[in-house]
C-alpha cells in the first residue's frame, strides 16, 4: 500500500514540475516583431531591380525573418487607402526587427533604395505566442 502512495506522489510531483517547466519556457518566449514599411516609389523598375534584392538578402539574415506582405493589393476599410507601396515583415522579436533594419547590409541597401523611394518604417511588437 505504501508503494502505491509513493508512486502516486511521484506522479503528481512529476506532473507539477513538468507543468512549471513548460510555463517557465513559455514565459521566456519573446513575442514576434513586425516592421511595416510605407514606401513612395518614384522609379518602380529601378527600385525592384536594384534595391529589393539587396534589402531582402540583408533582412533575410535576421532571426525569424519572414515576409508577410509585399506590395499586394490594399483595400481601405475606413478612410483613404495608402498611396504608397506597403511591406510587412515578421521577425523573431522586436529586437531582431530593429537590429535587421540597423544592420550594415541593410543600410547599404537603403542607400540605393533612397534614390528611388521615400520610406516610412515602424516596428511593432506582436502578441506573445
Amino acid at each position: 500500500m505504501k508503494t502505491n502512495y509513493k508512486i502516486a506522489i511521484a506522479l503528481v510531483a512529476g506532473t507539477a514540475l513538468g507543468a512549471a517547466a513548460v510555463q517557465g519556457l513559455h514565459a521566456q518566449a519573446k513575442p514576434p516583431g513586425y516592421v511595416v514599411a510605407e514606401i513612395d516609389v518614384s522609379n518602380q523598375e529601378a527600385f525592384t531591380k536594384e534595391y529589393v534584392p539587396l534589402a531582402v538578402k540583408a533582412l533575410g539574415q535576421a532571426a525569424g525573418y519572414k515576409p508577410m506582405a509585399r506590395d499586394g493589393k490594399t483595400v481601405a476599410i475606413d478612410g483613404a487607402p495608402p498611396k504608397t507601396r506597403i511591406v510587412i515583415n515578421s521577425f523573431a522579436s522586436l529586437d531582431a526587427a530593429v537590429a535587421a533594419y540597423n544592420s550594415p547590409a541593410y543600410k547599404e541597401a537603403r542607400k540605393i533604395g533612397n534614390k528611388y523611394g521615400t520610406f516610412r518604417l515602424y516596428a511593432v511588437e506582436g502578441l506573445a505566442p
